[in-house]
This record gives C-alpha cells, structure tokens and sequence, in this order.
C-alpha cells in the first residue's frame, strides 16, 4: 500500500458512510466556497450516524455531496478537501476496499 499511487477514479467519493469534518475544515472549507460557516452547515453537513460529529451529505445516489461524475470524475472542493479524504487508503480503509477503488484494481491487473 505504501505504493498506492490515486487515479481520481472517484470511486472513494461514492462509499456509503460519514465524511467526518473538523472545525478547522469547515471554516477553511466554507471560506473557498465564499460562505460563511454557519451557511455552509446548514446547506453541505449533517449529524454523523453515529450522532458524535458532523458529516459531508449525501447525494441522492449517497455519493459524497462534492463529487461531480464525469471524464474524468472530480471534487468539487479538491483544493481544501477534508483530512479523512486526503488520508485514504494510506491513513485509513475499510475492509474490501481493493476490490472497488481504481488504482488498487489497476494495480493488482497490472500484477497479472
């Protein structure tokens, strides 16, 4: 994994699950979208389903409410994206993940 190289093949943005926010991103996040913060929970955050925090929502797919399908899939808020984000699969992963994300499939059909 130390190797894990992201293709941006969106397919991390699509898992279903918390994007857990920090203050300090959802200041940071709201201020590159030229909004205030309280106008940026009310319309992009939710309580987390474990009810311990705040959470990116959902689109009606349960895609994450940035990610924008397309050649080639994107984030919307790429430049200021949150740490769980940027932290994938290195800092953490849930169990499978190789069997969904793009460059660990890539990877392992290169190995074949």
């Amino acid at each position: 994994m130390m190797n894990f190289k992201c293709i941006r093949c969106g397919a991390c943005c699509c898992w279903p699950g918390d994007v857990r926010l920090k203050d300090d991103e959802i200041d940071r996040i709201a201020a590159w979208m030229g909004m205030d913060a309280g106008a940026f929970l009310e319309e992009y955050t939710r309580l987390t389903y474990d009810r311990s925090g705040l959470s990116l929502r959902d689109q009606e797919d349960g895609s994450c409410v940035f990610f924008r399908d397309g050649d080639p899939p994107s984030c919307f808020i790429q430049e200021v994206k949150p740490e769980q984000c940027q932290g994938f699969p290195l800092q953490w992963a849930h169990e499978g993940w190789e069997d969904d994300c793009g460059a660990a499939i890539e990877a392992r059909n290169s190995k074949e």
